[in-house]
């Protein structure tokens, strides 16, 4: 079976007096194997990989992949440039990672030569499996199903992160069955934005790309297992009581604020552990996080 199904969780690299707090990241890394997800994704957006230099993402990698024990973990490699990327890459393979997770980052705007000329460049320089990361609310680039068809003929991808998916259960299942007809057999397909994974899910989606799943696993997990296991009314339920969070991503202009918050408020990550300048929430804003936990209960 794939490494690419199930649920695949994203830490946060939590900073402390803007360095790595590497033991916080060590136990969010610990949690999320010892509560069984089937991947972790270091370096994700959720990990802030776009602030960090080479050589702490380096660090990262290894930390990851050293105490996630018999986890896989996938490394965030994107960068502007592609000799950056491949560098990032390098650093993977050197700590152990299970596969790449490559977006597209720009400051320039990207074409669509540019991208595919990205990812046919890193798949030949690697023999680790390739995550395509679509995610143009932070990258500002979109793919197309056609992209999507280029790049998956490639050697060596072996997943698409998908934004979210409509909310009709029939609309979903009809965005993907259209990329499912474009793409190779054993490419797997990855919902990501955390209130759509349910629907994603239901609707076809072999795995789970997840915010929330890299300090909340346990919840995440009953949404996931659920729908693995057809019961899609109970992976809708297990979302549903996830909305207040989800409701607090859209009010305060995305997740990754509002899930820093949430490792702070139950002490996995210490204050203030985004990097600058990224400030993360208000007070008023973090007692309503706090009060959220708080209604939900959660540890």
């Amino acid at each position: 079976m794939s490494n690419f199904t199930g649920l695949s969780a994203f830490p946060l690299t939590p900073l402390s007096d803007d360095r790595i707090d590497e033991r916080a990241f060590v136990g969010l890394v610990e949690r999320l194997a010892a509560a069984g997800v089937d991947s972790i994704t270091a370096l994700g957006s959720t990990g802030s990989y776009a602030y960090l230099s080479a050589e702490e993402r380096a660090r990262v990698s290894r930390l990851a992949v050293e105490h996630a024990g018999s986890t896989p973990v996938f490394v965030g490699v994107g960068a502007l440039r592609t000799s950056q990327v491949l560098a990032n890459v390098e650093a993977a393979e050197r700590a152990g990672a299970a596969g790449v997770l490559l977006a597209p980052m720009t400051y320039q705007p990207l074409t669509h030569v540019d991208v595919f000329e990205l990812f046919r460049t890193v798949t030949e320089r690697t023999e680790l499996p390739v995550i395509v990361y679509d995610n143009p609310g932070t990258t500002h680039f979109s793919f197309t199903n056609e992209l999507y068809a280029r790049i998956a003929e490639l050697p060596g991808i072996g997943s698409i992160k998908i934004p979210g998916v409509p909310a009709d259960p029939a609309a979903a299942r009809e965005h993907i069955a259209a990329i499912r007809a474009v793409v190779p057999a054993h490419l797997t397909i990855g919902v990501s934005g955390d209130a759509f994974a349910a629907a994603g899910l239901n609707a076809g989606c072999d795995a789970w790309y997840s915010v929330i799943g890299g300090t909340l696993p346990v919840q995440s997990l009953a949404i996931t297992r659920a729908a693995q296991e057809g019961r899609a009314d109970d992976a809708i339920a297990a979302s549903e009581r996830l909305a207040p969070i989800f409701k607090l991503f859209a009010e305060f202009g995305g997740s990754l604020r509002v899930v820093a918050a949430i490792a702070e408020q139950l002490g996995l990550a210490p204050t203030r552990s985004l990097p600058l300048p990224l400030l993360g929430l208000t007070e008023a804003q973090r007692v309503r996080v706090s009060e959220v936990v708080d209604e939900l209960g959660l540890d």
